[in-house]
This record gives C-alpha cells, sequence and structure tokens, in this order.
C-alpha cells in the first residue's frame, strides 16, 4: 500500500494512493495514521478495505490537494549520522563502528512539497535526502536483526535539512542544527514493505535549483535498515509511527569544495526510486 495524507495542514486526511490520478478515501475508517493506528495493527485492518473500495471504483480523482507527510507527528524522529560508505568519505571521517545516533524536534516534520524556511542566524543551511524508516508496532529489546522486519510498517522520503554552523559551531550535540521549523520534510507516500522489492538497492538523488547535487543508492548503506532498528532497540522503547532518518549519500553542501550552502529562492527536488519525489521552496527567516 501507499498511504498518504491530503488537505490543509493541520487537517489533513488519510489515503491510500491508487495510482497517479486516483486515492481510496480512509477518513471514514481511519481518524489519521498515527501511533493509535499503527500500534493497533491498523494496516493490515485497512489492507482488504483499501483492496475492496478499489475493486468496486470507490476511488477519488486527485484535485491538487496539498499533500502532508505521510504520518501524524510521531513520538520522536531518530537519525543516523555518517551511515553511507561514500558520504563518509567526502567528509574525511572514518565508517562509524555501529550507528551513530542524533534526534530531531518531531515538530520539524512538514509534507514534501511544503516550504523549508531557514532560520534566523543560520549562515550554513544544507540538504540531505534520506531513507525514512516508520515503525509499525512497540518495540524493544529485539532478539534478532530478521525480527526487525516485523517491526517496520513501510518507508518514505525525507529531507534532513541542516544547518551547519548551528550543528557544529555552537557546542553540544547536532540536534541544534537539525530541529528549526520545516526541517524533515517527509513523503508523498509511506510504502509499505512489500511493494519495495529491495529496500537495500533503490536509488537516491537531490537537485537544488536545476543542479544535480546528491547521487546515491542505498547498497552502500553502512547498517541497513534491519540492524538499525534492532541496534536501536537495545537503547530505547520504540513506538508505533516512530521515524527514522536511516542517512544520506555524498553530495550534500558541506562536502563540495568550496562548500555550498541553501539560499532564499533555492528549489530541493528529491527522490526515491519507487518511494516518490519532493519538492520544496527555500524561504528566508520569519
Amino acid at each position: 500500500m501507499y498511504l498518504m495524507r491530503i488537505g490543509s495542514a493541520g487537517r489533513e486526511r488519510p489515503v491510500a494512493r491508487i495510482d497517479d490520478t486516483t486515492y481510496v478515501d480512509l477518513s471514514d475508517v481511519v481518524s489519521d495514521f498515527d501511533e493509535a493506528f499503527f500500534g493497533s495493527g491498523g494496516l493490515e485492518r485497512i489492507r482488504p478495505i483499501v483492496a475492496e473500495r478499489a475493486a468496486a471504483g470507490q476511488v477519488s480523482a486527485f484535485a491538487g490537494e496539498r499533500i502532508g507527510a505521510p504520518i501524524a507527528r510521531p513520538h520522536q524522529i531518530l537519525c543516523i549520522g555518517l551511515n553511507y560508505r561514500d558520504h563518509a568519505a567526502e567528509t574525511g571521517q572514518a565508517v562509524p563502528d555501529e550507528p551513530i545516533l542524533f534526534t530531531k524536534s518531531p515538530n520539524t516534520l512538514v509534507g514534501p512539497d511544503d516550504d523549508v524556511r531557514i532560520p534566523r542566524g543560520s549562515t550554513k543551511p544544507d540538504w540531505e535526502v534520506e531513507l525514512g524508516i516508520v515503525i509499525g508496532r512497540r518495540t524493544s529489546y529485539l532478539d534478532s536483526v530478521d525480527e526487525a522486519r516485523d517491526a517496520i510498517a513501510g518507508y518514505c522520503v525525507v529531507n534532513d535539512v541542516s544547518e551547519r554552523a548551528f550543528q557544529m559551531e555552537r557546542g553540544g550535540q547536532w540536534s541544534k542544527g537539525k530541529s528549526a521549523e520545516t526541517f524533515n520534510p517527509c513523503g508523498p507516500w509511506l510504502v509499505t514493505p512489500d511493494e519495495i522489492d529491495d529496500v537495500l538497492d533503490l536509488d537516491m538523488w537531490l537537485d537544488v535549483s536545476g543542479v544535480r547535487r546528491q547521487t546515491g543508492n542505498t547498497r552502500t548503506m553502512v547498517f541497513d535498515p534491519y540492524v538499525l532498528v534492532h541496534h536501536l532497540s537495545q537503547f530505547m522503547v520504540l513506538e508505533p509511527g516512530d521515524l527514522i532518518n536511516t542517512g544520506t549519500p555524498p553530495g550534500v553542501g558541506l562536502g563540495h569544495t568550496p562548500p555550498v550552502w541553501l539560499q532564499p529562492g533555492d528549489v530541493m527536488t528529491l527522490g526515491i526510486a519507487g518511494l516518490g519525489t519532493q519538492r520544496q521552496l527555500v524561504v528566508g527567516p520569519r
């Protein structure tokens, strides 16, 4: 299934995308794609409903509605640093021995085509196309990496927007440079694992104002999604609907010589094969 939330910010409706032009409205059976939905077996509950309505022609046509993030604001957004071998190389840092974890404020979550706002005092705003994992059930102390497969509800495209000066020059942990408003565009879809042939072989890319900046593939991940979920479950409880940003391939602004930073008026377009595309206009501080 390809789950979406459409409508104005704060008033999104849960739907299932059927194709590029039509969807099945689920707002009469599901209030939202949130912690309660995932934690109560919501995916399996709606699967036959989506199939039956699609077969019966009970579909609606997209009419230019805003696309929200495919999940409601999660309990937490967890992020993994330096998780692509080629990205670690461009930063001059060693490939980590175990996942590097940091957090991002959940209120950074926005839709895939919403504006990205540069924060006040920013001098080094940057981009990061990433594969997002959404957790499907309450998870802790998994016994094996294979068990992690059953804990994953699906995957999505994420732009882990970052402010490098805040992140690396202002002391403390990375969260300062990751948690400005609008810094986590997500979507357009939450794609369930059965729709993906191989999550470890997905092409990904990002352009800034028509210039290709990032090109990568999930095959160069240091720690794959199952390893990450298993690893994190040893340190914390993962709640249904939690989002994990799994790291970025090479080509971030910081990695260029000289570095390239986002400017108001720039347009970021990005995507991952089979998971959809995003487009964000960069706007100045409020």
